[in-house]
């Protein structure tokens, strides 16, 4: 385990929770009929193929929100709380794109694709990961926490590689898939 400004990392626990949710990714994807990709899942509005490509997203968003701690993660803290302030006020659109994109994005991809392209993701983050130098892992800034459960008011970097597993945990447990203890769907 290694300090990143004030804070631990353990490099080795991020890059073990990369390769979890890559394999239970690719189970639930192979384990799935048609059938079972198409029924609803709980507590939302998607099949849970949509909700798949949502979990999927979760991951696709860390490295654009990584660009975005590159830039204003070198500015004063007060820079990016004017920033979450303004996102935070267009939740409402936001809203409406996270909900649609996975309706298109699931039907655009299908299951083999978005099994390929997880892959390709958690591949490319273990690789930052591992690129990662302790200063850049302590940057902050303020998030719009409106916009996800699991977003804080102030993240670090290293507080962004932990969140996807954190979102896609949450939806797993959302998914109506045949065969998913009961205790993963809580």
């Amino acid at each position: 385990m290694e300090t990143a400004g004030n804070m631990a990392f353990d490099r080795r626990a991020v890059h073990d929770e990369l390769e979890r949710v890559r394999i239970e990714f690719r189970q639930l994807l192979e384990s799935a009929t048609h059938v079972d990709l198409v029924r609803a899942s709980e507590r939302t509005r998607w099949t849970n193929e949509q909700l798949l490509f949502h979990m999927l997203f979760g991951y696709l968003l860390v490295r654009p929100l990584l660009l975005v701690f590159a830039l204003l993660g070198r500015l004063p803290l007060s820079a990016s709380r004017l920033f979450a302030r303004l996102l935070d006020a267009a939740t409402g659109p936001f809203d409406l794109v996270n909900y649609v994109g996975p309706v298109g994005g699931a039907r655009l991809l299908g299951r083999r694709r978005m099994a390929g392209l997880f892959d390709r993701v958690i591949a490319d983050l273990h690789r930052r990961v591992d690129a990662e130098a302790p200063a850049h892992l302590a940057r902050r800034m303020h998030y719009p926490c409106r916009w996800d459960p699991f977003f804080r008011d102030v993240m670090t970097v290293a507080d962004l590689y932990r969140y996807p597993a954190r979102h896609f945990d949450f939806h797993r447990r959302q998914l109506t898939l045949p065969g998913l203890p009961e205790a993963v769907r809580g």
